[in-house]
């Protein structure tokens, strides 16, 4: 029987610029290879065969995507056995903390024939320096949209009511747990369910939330006070001594989009765009924060400013974006003057040397 994958996002393009939670993601873990390599040296080809090794035997994994390019990965985590391989190059750069007893550096480097690299040296730096150029203004961008936004949250918390909020989140917790008390030390993760990438936004709610007996749908609008009832659901599941995954914003982290907590089976998310969903099975429920908090009519009193406003934010995302797919079309150029320098036999080698200690873990 194959064993299972869930996909989820250690670092993001956001409003803030990149923003890592890898330290989150590979807490704990007993035995990390840390990849180092250029664009182009086979990293996520490699990780994603360990993974698939690992999932055709049995063992279910962890997908750490990639916000700037779809079509890879940044790291594989076995979280039953504690062991784990991500790409540690910028702008996700970690650093080992008992270097050669859990993590070892794994350079890619070897594999490439700096003679054939050479000739191509200020083309490099000049791609490095325009890739550079893309994502800090993309992150710019994403701060202008975030500034837009915030004036249509102004609007909606100026007409919350925020003791029926404060009721409608204890309501939910007491749901939730009850007086449930699990006596140990939480387990708590912080991820983002989704980013914004080349391709506009991408999600993994489903993934996330397909094995969860109950889900709950948020519906509201920016500044509903979604995001605060998720930190306290997640605080409450925290100190009763409950696993929690905490999943942040993708434009905000500040922010959080969804709570799992898997010990009772329960999802609560925010399901507004860009990542909305409809229950669709049993089990799904809606919470609707604006129906229940925010002063009856507002959405047609402010009709012409939120329309404006909504305008402003939803243009300044879209062209994040093209900055966004125009580094990602640099860092494919980039990519092919690497991939003609390696000799991906001896990528192959290493992946393979990989694969043998992480069998040799699993197995003791």
């Amino acid at each position: 029987m194959k064993g299972s994958i869930r996909n989820y996002y250690a670092g993001g393009n956001t409003a803030k610029g990149f923003y890592s939670l890898y330290d989150s993601a590979i807490d704990g873990l007993d035995r990390l290879f840390i990849l180092k390599g250029g664009p182009g040296t086979g990293k996520s080809t490699l990780m994603k065969a360990i993974g698939q090794e690992m999932v055709d035997k049995g063992f279910d994994i962890e997908f750490l995507h990639c916000s700037s390019d779809t079509n890879s990965i940044d790291g594989v985590i076995v979280p039953k056995y504690g062991i784990g391989i991500v790409d540690g190059t910028a702008p996700h750069v970690i650093e080992p903390k008992a270097p050669g007893v859990v993590e070892e550096y794994v350079n890619l480097g070897v594999a490439w024939d700096t003679d054939k690299l050479m000739p191509h040296k200020e083309e490099i730096l000049t791609l490095n320096a325009d890739i550079s150029h893309a994502f800090h203004t993309a992150y710019d961008t994403f701060a202008a949209s975030l500034r837009a936004h915030d004036d249509i949250e102004d609007i909606y918390i100026s007409n919350m009511d925020f003791a029926k909020a404060d009721q409608l989140a204890t309501e939910l917790i007491n749901l939730f747990y009850g007086d449930d008390n699990l006596g140990k030390d939480a387990n708590v993760k912080h991820r983002f369910l989704g980013a914004a990438t080349p391709v506009g936004a991408v999600d993994h709610i489903q993934n996330l939330t397909a094995d969860i007996q109950d889900r709950y749908f948020i519906k509201g609008r920016a500044g509903s006070g979604k995001s605060t009832m998720l930190k306290k659901i997640a605080a409450a599941g925290e100190e009763k001594g409950f696993d929690v995954e905490v999943y942040h914003c993708g434009f905000d982290p500040n922010s959080l989009d969804m709570v799992i907590i898997r010990e009772k089976s329960i999802a609560i998310f925010d399901s507004t765009a860009p990542h909305e969903y409809f229950p669709e099975r049993e089990g799904d429920h809606i919470v609707d924060v604006y129906e229940q908090c925010i002063t009856p009519g507002t959405d047609e009193l402010y009709a012409e400013e939120i329309a404006r406003t909504t305008k402003s934010y939803k243009d300044k995302m879209k062209e994040a974006i093209t900055y966004l797919a125009n580094a990602k079309m640099l860092r494919d150029q980039l990519e092919a003057i690497y991939i003609k320098a390696m000799d991906f036999n001896k990528v192959d080698q290493i992946k393979e040397d990989i694969l043998r200690e992480f069998n040799q873990h699993i197995s003791k």
